[in-house]
């Protein structure tokens, strides 16, 4: 089948690929240890890579598709939920922070899916763009953890990066935005059918 069309076409498969590395991501999380936070970000961060390469690629080339439209956020919040769980027994991520993050997901899951029942399309905002892009450097940040030397590995303190700092930094800027973008949605929601009960 040309994989450029149907339901195996490159993007569909690039999201399959993300959904696959969610166990492998659960497993090198499982150990604390330095090697396995350095090979679970790197996978995670190749996982955050395609989310924009097979979007990009299923609106250059034409071929979006229902499968697709399913499958693409799916893919984003299993990796997202999956490593943000595993991130509380390291006391890396606050549980009451990752339960606002997973409650705004599922709440906003649940309210596309009554518009869709109904035939209603509700546009993504700029809001959970910029939310996404942030969870997923925080979470590349608190899966690193340590302390790096970022400049060709001179350990020079100027260079030297503490991870869990970083990625704290914007986990926070990402909850603000998911929190904030979660009301937006809901806004957006209830206006629409809003309009659709007066039509």
């Amino acid at each position: 089948m040309n994989l450029r069309s149907g339901r195996l076409n490159l993007p569909n498969i690039l999201t399959l690929a993300r959904i696959c590395a969610v166990p492998v991501v659960l497993v090198l999380m499982l150990s604390p240890a330095r090697s396995n936070g350095m090979w679970a970000a790197a996978i995670f961060g190749l996982a955050a890579v395609t989310d924009f390469i097979d979007g990009w690629l299923a609106r250059r080339w034409g071929i979006v598709t229902v499968l697709g439209k399913f499958l693409d956020p799916l893919a984003d919040k299993l990796i997202v939920m999956a490593a943000l769980i595993m991130l509380i027994p390291h006391d890396r991520a606050p549980a009451w922070a990752v339960f606002i993050i997973l409650a705004r997901e599922i709440i906003v899951t649940g309210l596309r899916s009554i518009a869709s029942s109904e035939g209603i399309v509700i546009d993504a905002s700029e809001l959970g763009k910029y939310k996404t892009i942030y969870q997923m450097v925080a979470i590349q940040g608190l899966i690193l953890h340590y302390d790096f030397y970022w400049f060709f590995g001179i350990e020079w303190q100027i260079f030297r990066v503490n991870m869990h700092n970083f990625g704290t930094f914007f986990f926070y800027i990402a909850l603000f935005l998911t929190v904030w973008s979660g009301f937006d949605y809901l806004q957006k929601f209830f206006r629409v059918f809003a309009r659709t009960d007066h039509a």
